[in-house]
């Protein structure tokens, strides 16, 4: 697997050297791989410091969640490794103050050891500190109890909760409880990978996952899921995850909840927004009150294809604590949405022009039209086989959507040039696609707009000179170039 990395040792280092770069708010800890907020107050002014971290290979999470309102701290270990005690402690000592430190941890034992020793190492200092450990991961209900479940990217949403709280004044204690209460009743969330990730020093998957297959509830480490299934559909599996979410969750009709769609890497955009549409409509099937969502990626696997879905029970407070201002390079705003999607009806075209009736050269016109198709459809074989050579092989049957729509045009659009140019145009623009239909349309349109109704061999000539024109202005091209203008201007 090809990485765009220099020394596979100091991934994680020059990761975090960028990061900062990018965002001027960010410091790097000179001896670790720690994150802080470069805009610390004094450490007697600090309110409480969330912390959190954790392996590298999920960012952004969790370096780019340092900020005002979120982190005020992230440790970064390896990649997939638990960052050192020390690490931990050094993050601890930066980030707080007498207020103390409240360390958000995903449910993994490396995590939980280090941070928790870290943790016992910085109240012997006499810093006061808190550990909350996310296990959000619903995928092995039916086996695992919910204090051994893994933690994944619903981690994010405590970040946020308890960040705003610390900002807000809360002391250690209440935002530790908060965020608590949050993670242990409120929040669950699953994935689904369609493929595996490679961590840069091995330089191979971990796992394989067959072409036809994906794996629900695949750990962000590679860790076994609770089933290997055929690929289904985007939407069949946002039900699936989401099924289990709810019934894991006790989550009734009525209640108010926040969506977080997360990418674990190799996923598209695209493919985010088109889990994000089903996962609100099938929470509001289900008489949810969809009150945030969010669709990106939060917490990732490398370049795991895939993507995971998150749940986050509401009530006033928690969703007071969502909206409340925080700036961070990866979090992305209030996630708002409106309680239904918008849909704006798109602008009429202009008024059709009344149909006259034939016109003198409408035979003619439509003797020109039935060659000019019996041509193009003629010529399918060859085109197809040269545009095979050149582009993606679909030239051919675009030109014999081209023949059929020219066949179809009626009596009306032929009564004189002009008409049966800009019908031919409108044709071709709607049943040719790629850059053909633009090309042919346009010069059409353009050929039309310089005919008179009864136009000589001289008015031809200038409007095939206008339509070649129109294409070199759409195209940027000229004559010499290899286009279809050098047939045009020969």
């Amino acid at each position: 697997m090809k990485k765009l990395v220099n020394d596979p040792r100091r991934v994680v280092r020059e990761m975090l050297e960028g990061l900062c770069d990018l965002h001027p708010g960010l410091a790097l800890l000179q001896a670790e791989d720690v994150v802080v907020r470069a805009d610390l107050p004094p450490p007697a002014a600090r309110p409480v410091a969330i912390l959190s971290g954790g392996g590298a290979g999920h960012e952004p999470a969790h370096a780019g969640y340092v900020g005002p309102g979120l982190l005020a701290g992230a440790i970064a270990g390896d990649v997939f490794t638990s960052p050192s005690v020390d690490a931990v402690l050094a993050g601890i000592r930066a980030a707080a103050g007498p207020a103390g430190a409240l360390l958000v941890v995903k449910n993994y034992t490396g995590d939980r050891l280090n941070f928790g020793l870290a943790a016992e190492l910085a109240r012997a200092e006499g810093i006061p500190v808190e550990l909350v450990v996310v296990a959000d991961d619903v995928a092995l209900h039916a086996t695992v109890p919910p204090d051994r479940r893994r933690g994944i990217a619903g981690t994010v949403l405590i970040h946020k909760l308890a960040g705003a709280a610390a900002a807000g004044g809360k002391t250690l204690a209440e935002v530790a409880a908060l965020a608590r209460a949050a993670a242990a009743t409120g929040l669950g969330s699953m994935g689904v990978a369609l493929g595996a990730c490679t961590v840069p020093a091995a330089g191979r998957p971990g796992f394989e996952i067959g072409p036809a297959e994906i794996e629900l509830g695949l750990g962000i480490h590679g860790e076994q899921g609770v089933e290997r299934a055929a690929l289904l559909p985007a939407d069949a599996l946002v039900e699936r995850l989401l099924g289990t979410i709810l019934v894991d969750r006790g989550l009734r009709a009525g209640e108010q909840v926040a969506l977080l769609v997360n990418g674990l890497g190799g996923t598209p955009p695209m493919e985010l927004a088109i889990l994000a549409r089903r996962g609100i409509a099938f929470l509001r099937e289900r008489g949810l009150v969809v009150e945030r969502a969010w669709a990106g990626e939060f917490l990732t696997a490398l370049e795991m294809p895939g993507a995971s879905l998150s749940v986050l029970r509401l009530d006033a407070a928690r969703l007071a604590l969502l909206d409340a201002p925080a700036e961070a390079p990866a979090w992305p705003g209030p996630g708002r949405v409106g309680p239904a999607r918008q849909i704006i009806a798109a602008p009429a075209p202009p008024p059709a022009v009344p149909a006259a009736p034939s016109g003198p050269l409408t035979p003619a016109l439509r003797r020109a039209l039935g060659a000019a198709a019996a041509a193009l459809d003629a010529a399918e074989p060859r085109l197809t086989e040269l545009d095979s050579r050149a582009g993606d092989g679909d030239l051919g049957i675009s030109m014999q959507r081209a023949a059929a729509a020219l066949r179809a045009l009626p009596e009306a659009a032929l009564a004189n040039p002009p008409r049966a140019l800009a019908a031919m145009a409108d044709a071709l623009r709607r049943a040719v696609g790629g850059s053909s239909g633009p090309f042919y349309a346009t010069a059409l349109m353009r050929a039309a707009r310089r005919l008179p109704p009864a136009p000589g061999p001289a008015d031809w000539a200038a409007a095939l000179a206008e339509a070649a024109a129109a294409i070199g202005e759409l195209g940027g091209a000229g004559p010499g170039d290899r286009t279809m203008l050098d047939a045009l201007l020969p």
